[in-house]
């Protein structure tokens, strides 16, 4: 056979394939039997085998890899990968509907677009990204920390169910959710109980940990499933492969999921457009009924605005999309007793009450704990040692405590105290208002929907100290593998670490001599701390646990500023203008670069430590320094829009006038900022000066 004729036959058997693992895995309608399948590979395997030069990437025969990888790289996602908030009944529900449409009827473009929601089953599985460039994919990746994934194509070829090359030749990132059928699970739990290796809990574990195993032949054992649900990024291309022009993207959630159903991915079919929050909860209610009897878990459902514009106009916070929301099912729940109550202490000096209970097993995994948060929750709940109550998980997750069931009691129960020392250091106690800045705060005050939490005075508490350097050597902070809880508090009492800076600062010589330290773990764990010197700025902010500046608080604020020494430089206002970022957190941030001993110990990290700085969004500096405030309707542009120009431009918005404002914008209707700048001798802008200032 030539080998004009041998490519022509191997792009026929390619093309023959590709449809039959359409049909059977995604659409369900199997035309062949599974013999002619076979046949019809095996053919294409051995013209492949003797033309090597015509085997390409997307060759169905490429789906399972030959030797296990040693790890999984990382990689960078195109879009960060947000988590949405839960919501756990109808009343919460309606409270985000009302969010929702405050916020679009707020917003100058979107208002008089109407809000409609599309449900989806929100699928108990393992998040994938998937890249395809002109229609061929070459990467699939988990969601790791949103930012950050890890490299898993030769797994995710395996899944039938994820086409290898798409029916048009388009650029894109979709999102996807991959499974495991409770069939398989049931399987594989059977030949493991043989092996006697331990058994997955359900079936999110087990898809979990076949998509993270190393030989990809093992994966492609356990049948792995999918559904596509979003796109982050699409571009189109004419038949020569040169970019569309012409705009052809999804104007809707729903177009969004056809599209994606065009393009030969598995989509769930079990969505439906809702006109309203009702519409949602009827849509809820079936679907609560029907849990546990499809061949994938389900946890809940999600509903996301149907409308993409309205979508963009509504935005991100800190950590999650506002346009979306997870609707969670009712958690697992069982009874079992508290054995005893006790306090831990947190890196923030915060006292949290644990109950202790009698181990049981809820939503696959063994319980033996559950936070209680503070004594105004014992209070609610009316808990003590010995009752017997109902838990749960909440999200399927957390353990938590619903109620107590009185009838059990026998008297013999006990009320629980706060105490009133540090059961760590002795220290006295203050409570203090639940997101409150400052210690001293009158708790006389507080409100019927406020809480309040107890508080160790002595920041030199040892619990608070092992917890903060706990923090910053974790995974998702500086990450010094070797460092464990055991070792952190070993090196704290033989008074070789006081500070995160100290880490850096040990010696082989320091730690050859300790107890349960030889030449070999001793040399280990210095080379995982110098490892550890070069760290993304994200992460480098994260580790220094600074109270409210989570993981992807620190990635906001440093994708704004860029760089270290711009964030110690940067105002309450500067870090508080960022999109996602709080007052709250901005001033506590300030606060703690402020901070004389927290300044120090940073000139102190920074000998050792290098930073790898990000690329802030802010490129050109016209407005920087400058402070603005926006009062009045602009015909031209939204307030979110004149606030993010501002913002792009290096400038920030205040919402207060004061002799420090260089700006006034007044669209119609000023009100009482426009008569206070005129007062103070403020610079006032029409629209029209605003909008040729920003050109």
């Amino acid at each position: 056979m030539k080998l004009s004729e041998a490519k022509e036959r191997i792009e026929k058997l390619r093309a023959a394939m590709r449809r039959h693992d359409h049909l059977y895995h995604v659409l369900d309608r199997p035309e062949i039997s599974d013999e002619a399948y076979d046949a019809l590979l095996r053919e294409l395997r051995m013209s492949e085998e003797k033309y090597p030069e015509l085997v390409t990437s997307d060759s169905p025969t490429q789906r399972v890899g030959g030797k296990p990888a040693t790890e999984f790289k990382k990689t960078r996602h195109k879009v960060p990968q947000w988590s949405f908030d839960n919501v756990f009944d109808f009343g919460e529900l309606t409270k985000w509907d009302e969010r929702v449409r405050k916020l679009v009827k707020e917003n100058q473009k979107a208002k008089n677009i109407p809000i409609e929601y599309v449900a989806e089953m929100k699928i108990d599985g393992l998040k994938i990204v998937l890249t395809y460039e002109n229609g061929v994919l070459v990467r699939g990746a988990t969601r790791g920390d949103g930012v950050i994934g890890e490299d898993v194509t030769g797994n995710i070829r395996t899944i039938r169910s994820i086409p290898l090359s798409l029916s048009e030749p388009v650029d894109l990132v979709a999102v996807g959710e991959v499974w495991l059928p409770n069939r398989e699970l049931a399987r594989i739990n059977e030949e493991r109980k043989k092996n006697n290796e331990p058994v997955f809990a359900n079936t999110r574990n087990a898809a979990a940990g076949s998509l993270r195993q190393l030989d990809s032949r093992i994966v492609a054992e356990r049948k792995l499933d999918s559904f596509a649900y979003d796109i982050d990024v699409l571009q189109l291309r004419t038949k020569n492969q040169e970019p569309r022009t012409k705009n052809e993207e999804p104007t809707t959630q729903e177009e969004e999921l056809r599209m994606l159903e065009r393009f030969g991915f598995k989509v769930n079919p079990h969505h439906r457009v809702c006109n309203n929050i009702e519409e949602v909860e009827e849509f809820y209610t079936e679907w609560t009924k029907k849990k546990g009897k499809q061949e994938y878990g389900i946890d809940g459902i999600v509903v996301k605005v149907n409308s993409r514009e309205v979508q963009d106009a509504l935005g991100y916070t800190g950590k999650s999309p506002r346009f979306g929301i997870a609707y969670k099912f009712p958690a697992e729940q069982t009874t079992t007793k508290v054995e005893d109550i006790f306090i831990q202490v947190g890196r923030t000096g915060v006292l949290t009450p644990v109950a202790a209970l009698a181990p049981v097993r809820v939503a696959g995994s063994t319980v033996k704990r559950a936070t209680l948060h503070n004594e105004d929750e014992i209070k609610r709940l009316d808990v003590r040692i010995g009752d017997t109550v109902i838990l749960q998980k909440a999200g399927d997750v957390i353990p938590e405590i619903v109620r107590i069931l009185p009838e059990f009691r026998t008297g013999k129960e006990k009320k629980f105290v706060m105490p009133k020392k540090c059961p760590v250091c002795g220290s006295l106690i203050e409570r203090v208002a639940i997101g409150s800045q400052h210690l001293k705060s009158n708790i006389k005050n507080l409100t019927s929907s406020q809480s309040a939490a107890h508080y160790c005075t002595n920041k030199k508490c040892f619990a608070q100290e092992m917890e903060n350097l706990i923090h910053f050597v974790s995974k998702k902070g500086m990450y010094i593998d070797g460092l464990g809880e055991k070792i952190v508090e070993q090196l704290i009492v033989e008074g070789l670490v006081l500070d995160p800076a100290d880490f850096y600062e040990l010696s082989f010589d320091d730690l050859k001599p300790l107890e349960r330290f030889a030449e070999k773990s001793a040399a280990n764990l210095i080379q995982a701390i110098e490892k550890s010197k070069k760290v993304a700025l994200p992460k480098f902010l994260f580790a220094l646990g600074i109270r409210h500046v989570g993981e992807e608080t620190a990635e906001l604020i440093a994708e704004h500023f860029g760089a270290l020494a711009a964030i110690r430089a940067a105002s309450v206002d500067d870090i508080d203008a960022i999109e996602g970022v709080g007052e709250v957190m901005a001033r506590s941030l300030y606060a703690w670069m402020h901070e004389r001993k927290s300044s120090a110990l940073l000139d102190r990290l920074l000998k050792h430590v290098r930073i790898e700085n990000q690329k802030s969004k802010i490129k050109n500096q016209k407005f920087f320094g400058k402070t603005f405030v926006l009062t009045g309707t602009l015909s031209s542009l939204s307030r979110d829009e004149a606030k993010a120009k501002i913002k792009s431009l290096g400038g920030k918005v205040t919402s207060s006038v004061s002799a420090k404002t260089d700006y006034v914008v007044a669209g119609e209707d000023p009100g009482s900022k426009y008569e206070t700048a005129r007062q103070l001798g403020v610079k006032i802008l029409d629209e029209e000066e605003f909008r040729k200032m920003m050109n």
